[in-house]
């Protein structure tokens, strides 16, 4: 049980975070900035970056839901961390095909969680603000997926 002390220090590190750079709600973050995919070291790395973080993409890809993107994409892939799994997606997407079947299943998942922010938004309607947000960073990620193509290939 958390007492009066401990209470107001708990208060005052969530103000000291909430006021802090580290704090991103309101998409001021340095993550938001658009990413040039070669600054990265391999072009994965920078694939991950652009679509892994919901920060920047809009949704958060778990585990099993990179698992349903490979399956639907026609790869067999077991549980791994999630940057890991991304990296065998990745090896799997060799060809210019087997990519556009990876980018089209993660289009596909991401607007299936698109259309859950929407029920949400309409469920609740003062959740807005946030899901609309969600939503753009998801539309504009899935907006680069033929950039993504032409840039790799």
């Amino acid at each position: 049980m958390l007492n009066s002390d401990d209470l107001n220090e708990l208060r005052a590190d969530f103000e000291a975070l909430k006021n802090s750079e580290q704090f991103c709600s309101d998409g001021s973050c340095s993550s938001d900035e658009e990413i040039d995919l070669k600054d990265y070291p391999s072009y994965t790395e920078a694939l991950y970056a652009k679509i892994m973080p919901p920060s920047v993409s809009g949704v958060y890809l778990s585990r099993w839901d990179i698992k349903e993107i490979a399956e639907v994409a026609g790869d067999s892939m077991s549980i791994h961390p999630r940057k890991r799994m991304f990296e065998l997606l990745m090896k799997y997407a060799v060809s210019q095909e087997r990519m556009q079947l990876v980018l089209d299943a993660m289009a596909t998942h991401m607007e299936g969680k698109m259309e859950i922010y929407e029920e949400l938004m309409e469920t609740f309607p003062h959740s807005k603000v946030v899901f609309e947000d969600k939503i753009a960073k998801a539309q504009k990620t899935i907006n680069t997926f033929p950039h993504i193509i032409k840039e790799y290939f």
